[in-house]
């Protein structure tokens, strides 16, 4: 059930389209995209587990409760209607249903096909008690043997070699590249974000001590995350093996359809079609419902039918902006939410040794904030990059070390979790538990 939950649009799209970028230096690439894509998540999973929360509002409290309404209300956003539900509905139709509608008549279809995809997500995600059943028995099977079906004939009659030039940010800095590039599949905020439904399925399999609870989600987490590296890994691969045939596209989306049309025909179309929008529905299921359980939870006076309602009408609206624009216009959220979360993961991974001090939390936070915007303003448009407000933060934050890489968050944060962890040690010496 958790890796149906995190295989969706970004985690097909993103890796062809990073095998692309990067060409021969495609093996350092992977390698930084595993850390980000496939290393954060286990350690988000694993951290919910050890410090024993009932879901990403809970570990962000111990920041303090406004920070934690803050972040949890932006982070399920962002996974939410505001742009993680509306790509996977636009993936979907681009990938598995464009091919076969004339150009003149898309729009029309996309804003069709967004109604029916997300009435069918929310009708599932209704049941939280059955997504076990649902994704994890059904979906999710007949989505591997799809999957391997395309992948068995692209890596069994390969396109080209691994000796592609490389482009962009890959030349330079393959790793760093592939890191940030593991940020658009967004799976080290869907850790914490699907968090609440991994603990919510084992209660339900009858395990009530929290000790066994935080021992099966690390476990989960460690078997969902290995499968999902090794398609990562292949992906990628298929990905610049791909440019011996085809010229680089605009995203990997585009390239997964030619290298499926290329074996397979049309036969290959309907099965890629059929592939994406499984994948994409089984993933739309679970936000929504952790959507919804979060949320309700939250804000008392809106029911989870409600709240889950609201998560799947609006992406209706937002679902018809086209792929390549979401993933432009979520990337400054992404920027910003990226440093904060993987701060809340490391602490929570090394709460065994440092504890959970307000103070540790809450410093280590405080300094992350600041550079965290301006990795976010990075990623704006370039007109709004030019204006004097931003020119001044993008000013201050070119001077932070690692600032070129996208990093200028890292030594803020390791300066507030060294200073957090002495502040605890003096205010209340107490063994934090």
């Amino acid at each position: 059930m958790l890796f149906g939950l995190f295989f969706g649009a970004g985690n097909l799209i993103f890796p062809i389209f990073l095998g692309q970028q990067a060409g021969n230096r495609v093996w350092a690439a992977i390698g930084g995209l595993l850390i980000s894509g496939i290393g954060l998540p286990l350690l988000g999973v694993t951290g919910m587990g050890l410090t024993r929360s009932t879901g990403v509002f809970d570990l962000a409290s111990k920041v303090n409760r406004p920070f934690a309404y803050a972040f949890t209300v932006l982070l399920y956003l962002t996974l939410g209607p505001f742009s993680a539900l509306p790509r996977l509905a636009t993936t979907s139709f681009q990938i598995g249903l464009a091919p076969f509608v004339a150009p003149h008549l898309q729009t029309g279809v996309l804003a069709g096909f967004s109604v029916v995809f997300f009435l069918i997500a929310w009708l599932l995600a209704r049941h939280p008690g059955k997504l076990m059943t649902y994704i994890g028995k059904w979906l999710t099977p007949f989505f591997l043997i799809l999957l391997a079906i395309i992948m068995g004939a692209a890596l069994l009659h390969p396109l080209g070699g691994l000796d592609a030039v490389s482009r962009g940010g890959y030349v330079a800095h393959p790793v760093l590249s592939g890191f940030t590039e593991g940020y658009n599949t967004l799976d080290a905020l869907a850790a914490l974000a699907f968090g609440v439904i991994v603990i919510d399925s084992i209660r339900d399999l009858g395990v009530t001590d929290s000790r066994d609870i935080a021992r099966y989600t690390i476990k989960t987490g460690a078997i969902s995350m290995s499968l999902m590296a090794v398609i990562y890994t292949l992906l990628a691969l298929i990905g610049t093996m791909s440019l011996g045939h085809f010229s680089a596209a605009a995203n990997g989306g585009v390239t997964l359809a030619q290298i499926a049309d290329y074996y397979f025909g049309v036969w290959g179309t309907l099965l890629l079609a059929l592939l994406v929008i499984i994948a994409c529905l089984k993933t739309a299921i679970g936000l929504i419902s952790a959507f919804g359980d979060t949320l309700s939870v939250l804000f008392p006076k809106f029911s989870y039918p409600v709240v889950t309602a609201f998560a799947a009408i609006l992406p209706c609206l937002f679902a018809n902006a086209g792929l390549t624009r979401l993933i432009a216009y979520s990337t400054p959220i992404l920027l910003f939410l990226y440093p904060l979360a993987i701060v809340l993961i490391v602490l929570a991974v090394l709460s065994p040794l440092l504890g959970m001090s307000r103070w540790l939390f809450g410093t280590a936070i405080l300094l992350t904030l600041l550079p965290a915007f301006g990795s976010a303003a990075s990623g704006l448009p370039a007109s709004w990059q030019q204006t004097g407000f931003f020119q001044a933060v993008l000013h201050a934050n070119a001077w932070l070390p690692f600032a070129a890489g996208g990093f200028s968050w890292l030594v803020p944060a390791l300066v507030g979790i060294v200073a957090g962890w002495l502040l605890g040690k003096w205010r209340d010496p107490r063994p934090q538990v």
